[in-house]
């Protein structure tokens, strides 16, 4: 059977359980499954009138989320008025009811994993960019980069930075070249995973994004040269002298393109508006649009989305 945890994030992903009303369903709904076991029988988990799901209120969800140390309300009516109740229900039922179906299944496992979906949605804040007539483009990429990298510092474990540098990368390249060049994926989707050349492949060029280049990008770069493609490996610029080490020391510092992001991704701006302040100013407000697409498309976690102010 699939790995539980990424049947969770599978369906999380399709079904954008992210949101406060959905959590709510998940957590009351987990908790009829612990006491009335799987399969469970949707019908059963209306109320008499049929208009809502059975014991979903903020009295429920508050328990669970207390036993777990969440004092912290996450939503006043518990998503009983939320008008996607019954068809979350009936979908998060459906998916337990298939995963019981190819063996046992931890329920327990499965709390905790909207418990931790409730902890992202407390901290779900975007981003934040100003543009600022008076500085640079590259001040302002690196902004965002250290935003995420300051995220990153106070929630081991979670890799914001990457994946800001990912998606930031993949909205430029939309905006300049048109959608559907190439294909979009989660940061956690790694290149083995998919069968993927780079995070990005655009024609004989594959582009990898990375904040820490390591010895595995630089062999995934020597595979890309040997099947005839061009890799370029888009960093941060701390990250760009230790990948053009790297590749020196194997030989091939003169046939990989190592470029540092802000440079990357404010030299396109600057293209896409014309160079003009106007030019440049839609140019951003594009690229942070197609950004935070990007984001609700094949991320989970809506605190990595930009708000930007002008």
């Amino acid at each position: 059977m699939q790995d539980l945890q990424d049947q969770l994030n599978k369906f999380n992903k399709e079904k954008k359980f992210n949101r406060k009303g959905s959590l709510c369903v998940a957590l009351v709904i987990t908790q009829h499954a612990k006491k009335m076991g799987l399969p469970l029988d949707p019908e059963r988990l209306l109320t008499d009138g049929g208009g809502q799901v059975l014991n979903l209120g903020r009295g429920q969800v508050q328990a669970v989320l207390n036993r777990h140390g969440i004092e912290r309300v996450l939503a006043a009516e518990g998503g009983r008025t939320s008008r996607g109740s019954i068809g979350n229900m009936r979908d998060y039922v459906s998916f337990l009811n298939d995963v019981s179906s190819q063996g046992s299944i931890d329920l327990d496992q499965v709390e905790l994993f909207w418990i931790q979906r409730v902890h992202e949605f407390f901290s779900a804040k975007p981003f934040k960019i100003r543009l600022d007539a008076s500085r640079s483009l590259r001040m302002l990429v690196r902004d965002m980069v250290e935003q995420a990298e300051e995220r990153q510092r106070n929630s081991p474990g979670m890799q914001y930075a990457g994946a800001v540098l990912q998606h930031l990368v993949g909205a430029k390249l939309d905006c300049a070249l048109g959608r559907g060049n190439f294909e979009h994926n989660s940061f956690t989707t790694s290149d083995a995973q998919s069968g993927r050349a780079g995070d990005f492949y655009i024609g004989d060029v594959a582009i990898h994004v990375t904040t820490a280049p390591g010895e595995a990008v630089i062999r995934r770069c020597r595979d890309n040269i040997d099947d005839g493609d061009k890799p370029i490996i888009v960093t941060t610029s701390r990250g760009l002298a230790a990948a053009e080490v790297l590749a020196d020391n194997v030989g091939l510092g003169d046939r990989i393109d190592v470029f540092e992001v802000e440079q990357f991704v404010a030299l396109n701006l600057y293209e896409l508006g014309k160079f003009a302040a106007e030019g440049r100013r839609v140019a951003v407000s594009d690229v942070v649009t197609r950004y935070n697409e990007i984001i609700d498309e094949v991320e989970t976690d809506p605190s990595l989305k930009i708000e930007f102010r002008q």
